[in-house]
């Protein structure tokens, strides 16, 4: 059985977590919107890193997954806010490798930047910085504006996503490739030339607005949004591996 514990970040919100102490840097796996840690990216990392002794933190944002909290009711800084509260309160000491998935991957930039001192590499899969910026049409931002959620079919699951305004205003006043962005660790971006949610371009125009020098992205060509199969597994796995080394 994994063990689940849960912390007190903000009023109404329990955050779920699994921390699994170990050696090196914590790896820290961010999901994208409207996912959680039971993902097959998540786990398979926090199974690699229990296989190899190494710490590991999964949690799910708030109103997602095992967090309580309303989903609709969340916005992108108090996303932002549950990650600072975990690596404050949980892993308090030492550095972190973090993993962002799609949103994750915007996520973790704003993390590196607030706490450059903990933060010591950043894996991006498909990373989806600013996608409230180019991933709505002027109709669906309208509608966004006008009836405050955007409901849309889901094609990774039965439900439908749901974009809400509080999450839309909140994530524009975090958007960051208008202008260089201060991270100087190490990063690795792994996207997929079949991405049809998150345009591959956007993984180049990212690392042209990085400040680091150490920054590599990497095409898998038959690789779609999720990233999820077997040799997309070991590539995340190979790459992390790389940069604990």
């Amino acid at each position: 059985m994994i063990r689940i514990d849960y912390a007190a970040a903000r009023e109404g919100v329990q955050l779920a977590y699994q921390h699994r102490p170990g050696r090196g840097p914590t790896l820290m796996f961010l999901p994208g919107y409207a996912s959680d840690m039971s993902g097959t990216k998540a786990s398979a990392l926090a199974d690699w890193a229990q296989r190899t002794g190494r710490a590991s933190l999964l949690f799910d944002y708030g109103g997602c997954g095992l967090s309580s909290g309303d989903f609709e009711a969340q916005s992108f800084r108090d996303w932002l806010g549950d990650a600072l509260y975990l690596i404050d309160h949980v892993v308090p000491e030492g550095p972190i490798l973090l993993v962002g998935s799609s949103m994750g991957g915007w996520l973790m930039l704003h993390l590196a930047i607030a706490r450059p001192h903990r933060v010591t590499a950043l894996v991006g899969i498909a990373a989806a910085p600013d996608f409230t910026g180019w991933g709505f049409t002027l109709e669906q931002k309208a509608q966004i504006a006008r009836d405050g959620r955007l409901e849309e079919p889901n094609p990774y699951g039965p439900e439908p996503t749901v974009t809400t305004r509080t999450f839309f205003e909140s994530a524009e006043a975090h958007r960051l490739l208008h202008v260089e962005i201060p991270v100087d660790c190490p990063v690795r971006l792994i996207h997929g030339m079949r991405d049809s949610d998150v345009p591959p371009q956007y993984a180049a125009e990212l690392m042209a607005k990085l400040r680091s020098g150490d920054v590599q992205t990497i095409l898998v060509k038959q690789g779609d949004h999720r990233l999820s199969r077997g040799q997309d597994i070991d590539l995340l796995i190979e790459t992390v591996s790389n940069l604990l080394d």
